[in-house]
């Protein structure tokens, strides 16, 4: 089982890799952004000419564990995204695409955003991954209109896009 240890008063996994990173313990990870609750980094399989992740430090293990409470941050992760979108140079806010994979088919468990751009160049051998309207991948709107209306707990229940 994998152990929690205090860091910051957050709670964080040993064994999670990107708690690693959130609380720069892996030296191959450059962060982009960073504050005092998340952090933002290339992900290492990029599936677009932009592809970032964005992620909380304090280690939550999927879109299935978050509550009515984490809308906020749900909204901050974005504004994250689409900032470090914008440092990057991409002005075109409406070829983006923001979201989360759901269990199973997470590749890590801890709460991660995908933040992609363009949109419209999503690698073809990568494109399934992050289709709209699927049990896959879910939009950070729909994951945040979810908890509005069905919160407290998304707990064994699909999150599909509107």
């Amino acid at each position: 089982m994998a152990k929690l240890y205090s860091d910051s008063s957050t709670k964080t996994v040993k064994t999670c890799i990107f708690c690693l990173i959130a609380h720069h313990q892996d030296k191959e990870t450059e962060v982009i952004k960073e504050n005092k609750e998340l952090v933002c980094f290339r992900d290492i399989a990029p599936a677009a000419p932009h592809h970032y992740l964005v992620v909380p430090k304090q280690h939550i293990h999927s879109c299935f564990s978050l509550q009515r409470g984490h809308i906020h941050l749900i909204e901050r992760m974005a504004e994250m995204g689409k900032a470090v979108l914008h440092d990057q140079g991409i002005t075109d806010m409406k070829d983006i695409r923001l979201g989360f994979h759901q269990p199973p088919y997470t590749s890590v468990d801890h709460l991660h955003l995908h933040v992609l751009a363009p949109a419209s160049q999503i690698y073809q051998c990568m494109e399934y991954k992050f289709i709209l309207r699927s049990d896959r991948f879910v939009t950070e709107k729909c994951l945040q209109e979810y908890l509005k209306d069905n919160a407290p707990a998304v707990q064994d229940a699909l999150c599909l896009p509107l």
